[in-house]
C-alpha cells in the first residue's frame, strides 16, 4: 500500500497457499513516530490513554467496549462443523486432514474462499461469504483445522524493509497466516496471499488475543482512512487492551491522535512503542514527522540522527544498497555492501545466497560455493534449499570447466 508521508497504517490481509517448513504471517500498516516514556506496566499505559476530542465531541475509555465489542472471531455453526466432517472425518493421520481441509477450502468444487483485500470478518463470515483477506482467512483456517483436530495457530511475518532511492520509506508490511504443527516436527503454513520468501525478515506465533487485535486494528484503520477518528481511536484501544506489547498498534494509536491535533498524547505513544522495541523505525520515523511538522528543530535533529544510525546497522538497507549496485553490475561494490550485511547478520541464508551469487558473478567459484553450501544450511524452507542447491550445482559445473 501506498501512504501518506505523515502516517504510515498497519493493516492485513491474506491468500491460499500451503507449503512445510515455513512460517508466514498477513499485512498491516505502520505510522510515523516520536519519543515520550509512559511510566509503569502495559496496564498503567493503558490506564493512561486519554480522551480523543475530536470535531467537539469526546470519546474515552468508558466508551471502548461499547463502540468496539470483540467478537468470537473463531466460533463455528452447525455448517460449518459439517464441512470439517465431510472433508476430514474418514482420515486417519494430521498431515491427511490438514492436506485435505486446506483443498477443500480452496477448491471452487467445495468452499472455493477467494482473495479479496477488503473482505475481513470472523471465520463464520468468511465460510458462509466466500472471501477473505489475509486475516479474516487466517480466522477461518485456524477455526476449521482446530475442529479437525489440528494444532492450529496465527503466524506473523514481517517483510524486509524498503527505502526509496532518497531515503527510507514510511510504509511497514506485514503478513499474518496460519502454521500448523504435525506431532511438532513438521511445520507447515497455510497462507491465502503469500509472501515471497525473499522479502520475509522474521516471523513468529501470535495468539488468539493478538489475532483479536489485529481485527480490532484493521478495523481501526479503515475508519481512519475514512477521518472516522473516534470511530479509529475506539478500535485501536481495544486492540490495545488485547495485546499491549505489540508496538505498532502503540504507533497506531499515535498517528490517531495526531490527525486529531492531539500533538503530545501522540509523541507520548510514539515514544512508548519505543521503549517496546528501541529500534523501532516506524516510531522513529513518526517522531521525526511530528518535529518537522511542530518545527522543532532540534528534536528533528535528533530523531534524524537516530534513523540514520538505525539504518547504518541495519542489514537490509547494507543488502539494499548492494542490490542497487547489482543493477549497475557493480559487483565489487555490490560485495562491500553484502560484506556488511552478512557481517551483522551472518545466519540469514538469503543474505549468504546473495553473496554466493556476488561472487560467481565475479568468478570467484571458491567463494560462492562456499557462501551458497552456508545459505543451504542456513535455509529453513524446502523451496529455498532447493533454489540455492540448482544454484551451487552451477556453481561446481562452472568450477570444474575452469580449472
Amino acid at each position: 500500500m501506498i501512504l501518506s508521508k505523515a502516517v504510515v497504517y498497519t493493516r492485513m490481509s491474506m491468500m491460499g497457499f500451503l507449503q512445510r517448513g515455513l512460517l508466514l504471517p498477513c499485512l498491516l500498516l505502520g505510522l510515523t513516530a516520536c519519543n515520550a516514556v509512559l511510566p509503569g506496566s502495559h496496564a498503567a499505559a493503558l490506564a493512561q490513554i486519554s480522551p480523543l476530542t475530536f470535531k467537539g465531541e469526546t470519546v474515552d475509555l468508558t466508551d471502548v467496549h461499547h463502540i468496539a465489542p470483540t467478537p468470537d472471531l473463531l466460533s463455528l455453526d452447525d455448517e460449518m462443523r459439517e464441512f470439517v466432517e465431510t472433508y476430514t472425518g474418514d482420515l486417519t493421520t494430521d498431515r491427511q486432514r490438514l492436506h485435505n481441509l486446506h483443498r477443500s477450502v480452496k477448491s471452487a468444487a467445495a468452499l472455493g474462499v477467494q482473495y479479496h483485500p477488503n473482505a475481513g470478518g470472523g471465520a463464520a463470515e468468511v465460510f458462509h461469504r466466500g472471501t477473505a483477506d489475509c486475516l479474516a482467512y487466517a480466522h477461518l483456517f485456524v477455526a476449521l483445522a482446530r475442529e479437525a483436530g489440528l494444532e492450529a495457530s496465527y503466524q506473523w511475518l514481517e517483510v524486509r524493509p524498503q527505502w526509496s532511492r532518497v531515503g527510507e520509506h514510511i510504509a511497514v508490511r506485514l503478513h499474518v497466516n496460519v502454521n500448523v504443527d504435525i506431532r511438532r516436527t513438521e511445520h507447515y503454513m497455510v497462507d491465502i496471499d503469500p509472501l515471497e520468501a525473499a522479502v520475509i525478515s522474521r516471523s513468529r506465533l501470535l495468539s488468539d488475543k493478538d489475532g483479536a487485535a489485529l481485527y480490532h486494528n484493521n478495523l481501526a484503520m479503515n475508519a481512519l482512512g475514512e477521518n472516522a477518528l473516534k470511530l479509529a481511536w475506539a478500535h485501536e484501544v481495544r486492540a490495545l487492551q488485547l495485546s499491549p506489547a505489540m508496538p505498532h498498534l502503540w504507533v497506531n494509536l499515535g498517528a490517531i491522535y495526531r490527525l486529531a491535533g492531539h500533538n503530545r498524547e501522540a509523541e507520548a505513544h510514539y515514544l512508548y512503542a519505543l521503549t517496546l522495541d528501541k529500534t523501532y523505525r516506524p516510531a522513529m520515523n513518526n517522531l521525526l514527522v511530528l518535529y518537522e511538522l511542530e518545527e522543532n528543530e532540534e528534536k528533528r535533529e535528533f530523531w534524524g540522527q537516530r534513523v540514520a544510525e538505525y539504518r547504518s546497522t541495519n542489514p537490509y538497507y547494507h543488502a539494499w544498497q548492494g542490490d542497487k549496485a547489482g543493477e549497475e553490475s557493480d559487483w565489487q561494490q555490490a560485495l562491500m555492501h553484502y560484506s556488511e550485511a552478512v557481517r551483522l547478520m551472518p545466519t540469514d541464508s538469503r543474505l549468504l545466497y546473495s553473496m554466493g551469487i556476488i561472487h560467481y558473478q565475479l568468478e570467484d567459484y571458491e567463494q560462492a560455493s562456499h557462501y551458497i553450501t552456508q545459505a543451504i544450511d542456513a535455509a529453513t524452507l524446502l523451496r529455498d534449499k532447493n533454489t540455492y542447491q540448482i544454484q551451487l550445482d552451477v556453481v561446481l559445473q562452472e568450477q570444474m570447466a575452469s580449472a
